[in-house]
């Protein structure tokens, strides 16, 4: 039976056996870790090399584009990573970090279950777009999706939809725009 760990401060995660975690459910809302915080978090998760279960909630840290980027990347390097829930509402994300991430996730190769909150982030047409050509290239079983209070007109709603639900294994699709 794998352990689940919970941490709620950075600096705690960040000293702890970091190759050992299988299952880790790491709360930081509201922290301001900021764009800083996102890339130390971000480079302590690839030594993860072990996780398989992973549930972020980094909702309000202002972690920007290149936060949001720079965690994806890390994200991708955790090879055994099959279940990803990452709350990332609030960061002031944009088009540019939108698209990162979800580049970076297409990497995770043995993602099957994902879970992405990145609703008040200014996600306009550009993010949406490339975030649902890279989800559609994840063979997902599972995908939730909120990008609710974002910049997105219906035709962008709807463009989003049809992206993700090209997915191949796709069973459960769930969005809230």
């Amino acid at each position: 039976m794998q352990q689940i760990k919970q941490y709620k401060e950075l600096e705690e995660f960040l000293n702890s056996s970091l190759q050992s975690h299988q299952v880790l459910h790491i709360y930081l809302t509201f922290n301001k870790i900021e764009s800083t915080g996102a890339s130390g978090l971000g480079s302590a998760l690839a030594k993860c090399i072990n996780l398989s279960n992973l549930t972020l909630y980094l909702s309000g840290n202002y972690i920007g584009p290149a936060g949001a980027s720079g965690l994806g990347s890390a994200l991708a390097k955790c090879i055994n990573l099959s279940n990803l829930a990452l709350y990332l509402s609030g960061n002031q994300i944009g088009d540019k970090g939108t698209s990162g991430l979800g580049s970076a996730l297409a990497k995770c190769i043995n993602l099957s279950n994902l879970t992405l909150g990145l609703s008040e982030n200014q996600i306009g047409d550009e993010g949406t777009s490339g975030l649902g050509s890279a989800l559609a290239s994840i063979k997902l079983s599972n995908l939730t999706l909120d990008l609710r209070l974002n910049n997105l007109n219906e035709q962008q709603k709807f463009k989003v939809k049809s992206k993700c639900v090209k997915s191949k294994r796709l069973v459960v699709f769930k969005i809230q725009l």
